[in-house]
């Protein structure tokens, strides 16, 4: 019996004119909508992202991926896409920005495999400006452009003025203006596990979410390719033991790292040093990603158990691996948006301190002996430090120097945050020997 070549699957992709338009509130209403008449729903979230996908993660009950045509590649988005759709009545994928910004965009990504957009306007100060809008949307790349849904509607009648605009475009749904929103902080979304209620809110969303069923019924199914099966890479790592800090000050971590280290052959554990649980027993590498130091500086400076075994883990040359929040816990000190400093870790010497302007954000890779290791930087603080680079990242697009990267023994630090599938090989290299890549 011959294996099939593609799946069959309801696929659309979210996007808007701009940020801004409740893309993410959107997405995790329908999904929540979707899950829970029964439908088997699965979320992706296109661009670098840390909390909208968990976020999504909520909305849809399953695990939220990454697509991004340059930092995931095309060959890890198609095999993710097909993956989901083995199991999927429908696969919604949340956009970046507008639907042309950045290089690839969002369109790009819908074109690369054939995925109509659903394009969300928010007409809370328009009517039949939608269309105007709606057709520059589908014409200017073009797109296929599968529908519209109408967010921050003032009523029924408001959204059908809406609907008369769109000529061919059907709108598929409407959402009313909300009187609680999903709160936000200087890195976007609250972390979901902060916010109260959070699926009563989700569940409010997914009611007040008016759907055309009749319309939803005619939109097509979407054929993805079916790839081969990748390359087993279970030697790189094989009986490694990588303990990776996971609470609210250490979150922002790609599902699909994790997922790589174990393909890898890595046994993954986790540990909180908010809650100043020291690095596990029997680790052979210590992960510490990026998140929210800033806002849980007197907890991290008073942990003095963690801190402790942090250094002894590098005294005794154990790789270490640092991104963003976690270069920052390892400073000598960190100033947080009240100008107060605290004292860090100190594996780092320097003091990093927050600030109101961003300091940097965009996609970037950073070049090594086992390939190009992709991922991003967005980050609000600034490191001020003696220390050498070791190395910089690089801006796709230009090849321009982008964030330093710093070792000082056995650990590894940058505001740069990694996407290990992008090159596994560069991983395993930061996790096991500790020898920069």
């Amino acid at each position: 019996m011959v294996a099939p070549t593609h799946i069959a699957v309801r696929v659309l992709l979210v996007s808007a004119i701009a940020s801004g338009q409740g893309k993410t509130t959107v997405t995790a209403a329908l999904a929540r909508k979707l899950a829970t008449h029964g439908q088997r729903v699965r979320v992706f979230k296109a661009g670098p992202d840390f909390i909208d996908p968990m976020l999504l993660e909520r909305a849809s009950a399953a695990p939220v991926h990454s697509l991004d045509l340059w930092m995931v590649g095309l060959e890890l988005c198609q095999r993710q896409l097909a993956q989901a759709a083995q199991d999927a009545d429908v696969i919604l994928i949340e956009g970046v920005m507008g639907l042309y910004d950045g290089t690839p965009s969002s369109a790009d990504l819908a074109r690369a495999f054939g995925v109509p957009v659903l394009a969300v306007i928010d007409a809370s100060a328009m009517a039949q400006t939608a269309g105007a809008i709606v057709h520059g949307l589908r014409e200017f790349g073009p797109v296929d452009l599968a529908g519209v849904i109408a967010n921050r509607v003032g009523s029924a009648g408001h959204a059908a003025m809406v609907a008369a605009s769109l000529g061919d475009t059907p709108l598929l749904g409407s959402l009313p203006r909300q009187a609680k929103a999903l709160p936000e902080r200087h890195l976007g979304l609250v972390l979901p596990a902060e916010v109260g209620e959070l699926d009563a809110l989700l569940d409010a969303l997914a009611e007040q979410l008016v759907i055309d069923e009749a319309a939803w019924a005619r939109l097509p199914l979407t054929r993805l390719a079916i790839p081969a099966p990748p390359a087993r890479l279970d030697s790189l790592l094989a009986g490694a033991k990588v303990a990776i800090a996971r609470d609210a000050a250490f979150a922002f971590v790609y599902p699909a790292n994790v997922d790589c280290l174990r393909a890898l052959g890595a046994t993954v554990c986790y540990f909180s040093p908010l809650d100043d649980e020291p690095v596990p027993s029997g680790a052979s590498a210590v992960y510490l990603p990026g998140g929210y130091p800033e806002l849980h500086t007197s907890a991290l400076s008073g942990a003095h158990r963690w801190q402790a075994s942090i250094r002894a883990a590098h005294a005794a040359g154990m790789p270490i691996l640092a991104e963003c929040g976690g270069m920052m816990a390892l400073a000598d000190s960190l100033i947080d948006q009240a100008g107060t400093a605290w004292p860090m870790a100190g594996l780092l010497s320097g003091c990093v301190s927050m600030q109101a302007r961003l300091a940097g954000l965009g996609a970037q890779g950073l070049q090594t002996a086992q390939g190009e290791l992709r991922g991003h930087t967005f980050h609000y603080s600034r490191f001020d430090t003696t220390l050498a680079p070791a190395a910089h990242t690089f801006k796709p697009g230009s090849g321009t120097a982008g964030e330093a990267v710093y070792r000082s023994g056995s650990l590894t630090a940058s505001y740069f945050h990694a996407y290990f599938p992008s090159c596994p090989a560069a991983a395993a290299a930061l996790l096991d020997s500790g020898v920069a890549p």
